[in-house]
């Protein structure tokens, strides 16, 4: 028995010196073959290769970062952004910046020197063109004379003229910015209608904006479940999106500025009777409230001050009936706003010829219009555009209103192209937008640079997340690739990228279609 026992006992430890040497061996790589795979696997090539240097390498450890946002995460592991297969986020988030990192330094920059010479083509034909007319005011229309007792708000409504909100440059735009986030408040009541809670102010001088209270810090993004139509409103998305218009020259955003509020003095002591019965303070002993409407009005979805002070955005409100009626037109691209069914535009690759047969998209500007604002809620990410308005005083040659941006800048890291539908569908962009963003693109300044210029005067500045600046840049040359693509696809810059209108709201182009029409 003993010697059965020291037999079996010297078997077992055999078989485990055995399976010891075989682990050593592949994670130590004692057979050499194993090294040399194991020591590539953490390497990854370092700039460009060259005869001096042939094997530039640098070390890299695969480790799982710790301050990733939950949207890149969800993008990595599930593989959604940009229609990309995904992984886990330590490998690919990795892999993408290395690859990146090589690119900037093997690739040189796309200037877009063919856009630009198109643009220079283009320009030369069109140097005789009579430059472009503001067209009328509301103030002309109506045939009032601008008074001393007016309030600043009333000017500026007045000055709305037939193609833009308010002249470049011009300095009553920001007397308009200062006098909503400094002067004194008298009352407050919550606005009709709408999904999410909204206030009414109105000033000791009788002009009125429109409060959008702060509910989340900067860096909260869009809640990865959660649908277009029933994301949160972003109080810093409405002042975003108003300099983002300034800068792009569209100037059909009405003036937006954060200011900081006091609830108790500001908004609970002389606020409307209804609003104040959504009052409450919280376990953190903070004032609350929140309101009524259609959704996240309840407690568990309320505003709140800390303790009671309570930052937001305020909009210029836009000039009443009698002064600006507005026609709300049905977006030809608005989404299903189903959880299932898909809009017509997203299964028909030929939905812009059956839009194009169809006033006001057969003739005039209201189709580049609309490639205008393709680019601007690209831009900022905003899915929620179902509808538009325009002043019915100017008829159908006047530009669409930009209302109604709470919900963009919510994706900093996902690039939601859908958003260009109307462009890459129709491949026609105006001639003064595409010239911008090619300045945007090529400098001397980025857009983000110059968003972050223009907020920075801002009360609340800083006032987007760094990775939504960013991706403003990284969306701009997405816009100018998809141009270039419909250049080569069509072969005729001249059909692709259009002269301004004049006032009138005709070009040559439709002017030739209109002829052909009636003939």
């Amino acid at each position: 028995m003993k010697l059965k026992e020291r037999v079996a006992i010297g078997a077992a430890v055999g078989v485990t010196l055995f399976t010891l040497l075989l682990v050593v061996d592949l994670q130590m790589g004692i057979s050499g073959k194993h090294s040399a795979l194991l020591y590539s696997h953490g390497k990854v090539r370092f700039g460009a290769a060259n005869l001096q240097n042939p094997l530039a390498f640098k070390s890299r450890f695969l480790q799982r970062s710790t301050n990733v946002s939950k949207e890149a995460s969800a993008q990595a592991s599930d593989g959604t952004s940009n229609g990309t297969g995904g992984g886990n986020l330590a490998g690919h988030a990795s892999d993408a910046a290395d690859t990146n990192e090589i690119k900037k330094q093997t690739t040189p920059p796309d200037s877009f020197s063919d856009l630009v010479e198109y643009m220079v083509i283009l320009g030369q034909k069109d140097s005789g063109a009579a430059t472009k007319d503001r067209g009328p005011t509301l103030g002309q229309i109506h045939r009032v004379k601008l008074r001393k007792n007016m309030t600043i708000l009333e000017r500026f409504q007045y000055g709305i003229s037939q193609l833009e909100l308010y002249p470049k440059g011009d300095p009553l735009v920001d007397k308009l910015l200062h006098n909503m986030a400094t002067r004194k408040i008298v009352h407050v009541a919550q606005k009709d209608g709408g999904t999410q809670i909204k206030l009414v102010i109105d000033y000791d001088d009788g002009s009125q904006a429109l409060f959008k209270p702060m509910r989340f810090p900067r860096d909260t993004q869009t809640l990865p479940n959660h649908f277009y139509f029933t994301d949160f409103e972003r109080h810093t998305a409405e002042i975003a999106a108003f300099h983002l218009d300034r800068l792009l020259g569209f100037r059909r955003a009405m003036p937006v500025v954060g200011r900081v509020l006091n609830m108790t003095t500001e908004i609970y002591n002389i606020g409307d009777a209804e609003l104040l019965k959504t009052f409450f303070v919280s376990p953190s002993d903070n004032l609350c409230f929140h309101g009524k409407c259609s959704y996240y009005c309840d407690t568990a979805h309320a505003v709140c001050g800390n303790p009671d002070m309570l930052e937001g955005s305020f909009a210029a409100f836009l000039p009443d009936k009698e002064l600006g009626p507005r026609k709300v037109w049905r977006h030809p691209w608005r989404r299903s706003y189903h959880k299932r069914r898909k809009a017509q535009w997203e299964l028909d690759d030929e939905y812009c010829s059956l839009v194009r047969d169809i006033p006001p998209y057969d003739a005039g500007r209201r189709m580049l219009d609309l490639a205008d604002m393709a680019v601007f809620d690209f831009l900022t990410g905003n899915m929620d555009r179902h509808h538009y308005e325009t002043f019915r005083p100017f008829g159908n040659a006047t530009f669409p209103l930009h209302l109604d941006h709470g919900r963009g800048f919510g994706k900093p890291f996902l690039d939601e192209t859908s958003c260009l539908a109307p462009i890459y569908q129709c491949c026609t962009i105006r001639r003064d937008t595409l010239a911008n963003l090619l300045r945007f693109h090529n400098g001397p300044k980025k857009l983000s640079e110059l968003m972050r210029e223009s907020m920075s005067r801002d009360p609340l500045s800083p006032i987007l997340w760094e990775p939504h600046l960013k991706a403003l840049d990284r969306r701009v040359q997405i816009i100018l690739l998809s141009i270039r693509d419909c250049i080569s696809h069509s072969g005729s810059p001249d059909s692709v990228i259009i002269s301004e209108f004049n006032y009138n709201g005709n070009t040559s182009q439709d002017e030739s279609r209109a002829g052909s029409r009636q003939a």
